[in-house]
């Protein structure tokens, strides 16, 4: 089951920044492996920076679209 809500917080993660990220989209496959990372990237980084948002759902899907976001942002000034 950890597996299942995995992907599933991780690709609506991918494809909220996807869509919060316009133009710095990747397409939905690949929006939703970038969310799946960026959830292990946002528990990095709120973990470094002393931050909880919370638990649950919601705060496993805002970790990962914030680490998704941060993912997409860096992948686009590459991209260019």
């Amino acid at each position: 089951m950890g597996i299942l809500y995995a992907l599933l917080i991780g690709g609506l993660a991918g494809w909220l920044a996807g869509k919060i990220m316009k133009g710095g989209g990747f397409g939905v496959l690949l929006n939703i492996i970038i969310g799946i990372v960026g959830g292990a990237v946002g528990n990095w980084l709120f973990g470094a920076l002393g931050v909880h948002i919370g638990s649950g759902v919601v705060g496993d899907l805002i970790t990962g679209v914030i680490g998704a976001v941060v993912i997409l942002f860096i992948a686009g000034l590459f991209k260019k």
